[in-house]
């Protein structure tokens, strides 16, 4: 399945591991990248220096491309710009803001800028400002989510600008691969089966809890006040919901999760912790290693695509 994304990447297959924080680093990029897909190291919260070990990690594990993903609202977004270029990496996946004063830097030292988007003003924004490709991420997805579904906004975003678009939200199988080309992708990015391989570092409680997660265990915490995040139900979202409920202030609120990610991810504490995951989380049924995971959904993908 060759696509503008697979010769623009330099990758075998058209999937693209989210760049999930505390879950998204070397050792899974690296895995990703192996099986023919891009794997990208998460940039989150974390310092450039901390970035550029990540990097350096995953090049002794991997000769393939592989990307960083840069939240924009992150106090080290300028460092981690700086370490992409410092560090020769060929692909960046931006999130949470704009990239627009990077882009010279970025575009200077050949680097393919793709920045997520959740809205077709923001996709014809980010092409005006250079994006060579764009994510869009419909509300399906785990993490901070916008309103369009993946199904009307992939479309939409594709009809909207000339560059590629990939497609993320809600796809975890050959199925969802097919459906994204069918609305206009040129490859889709995934992350909450990636969470289950056996190369993620995640605790494998929350693996667990993915695993287990039925069709209505996806939960939004912080519509109220224009933060929506999706994970999966536990006492902690319950009592999010609650307090939300009372009114209570986006900083109690913010209080409530301090830490919760990395609570669930490294402490394996799934019931006070927040178990981000995607609505998708009830079809993943399986721990694979990422070989396994593309080989199987890329079969059933080209196979439905044939038909």
């Amino acid at each position: 399945m060759n696509t503008r994304i697979t010769e623009m990447l330099g990758i075998e297959h058209p999937i693209i591991q989210g760049g999930m924080a505390w879950v998204a680093e070397h050792n899974l990029a690296a895995a990703v990248s192996e099986a023919g897909g891009l794997g990208l190291i998460g940039g989150a919260n974390a310092p450039g220096e901390v970035v550029r070990e990540e990097i350096k990690k995953a090049r002794e594990l991997t000769k393939k491309p592989f990307g960083v993903n840069i939240m924009l609202m992150s106090p080290y977004a300028d460092d981690v710009a700086k370490v992409v270029v410092e560090e020769g990496i060929k692909v960046v996946t931006t999130g949470a803001g704009n990239p627009g004063k990077y882009m010279k830097m970025w575009k200077d030292a050949g680097i393919t800028v793709i920045p997520v988007v959740a809205s077709v003003a923001l996709a014809k924004l980010m092409e005006r400002g250079g994006a060579d490709a764009v994510v869009a991420e419909g509300t399906e997805s785990g993490g901070h989510i916008g309103e369009a579904t993946t199904m009307t906004l992939v479309p939409q975003v594709a009809d909207a600008v000339s560059i590629p678009v990939i497609a993320a939200g809600g796809i975890a199988d050959g199925r969802g691969i097919a459906a994204a080309f069918m609305l206009g992708a040129e490859a889709v990015q995934m992350g909450t089966r990636f969470v289950v391989a056996k190369e993620s570092i995640v605790h494998e409680n929350y693996k667990d809890r993915i695993i287990k997660a039925k069709d209505i265990d996806s939960a939004v915490t912080g519509r109220s006040h224009g933060h929506p995040v999706r994970c999966l139900r536990n006492q902690m979202t319950r009592e999010y919901n609650r307090l939300e409920s009372e009114g209570k202030s986006f900083e109690e609120l913010e209080y409530l999760t301090l830490g919760a990610l990395r609570k669930a991810v490294m402490e394996g504490d799934v019931t006070n912790g927040t178990v981000m995951a995607g609505q998708i989380a009830g079809m993943v049924k399986k721990k694979q290693t990422c070989k396994e995971m593309i080989d199987e959904m890329m079969e059933q993908a080209e196979s439905l695509l044939r038909r």
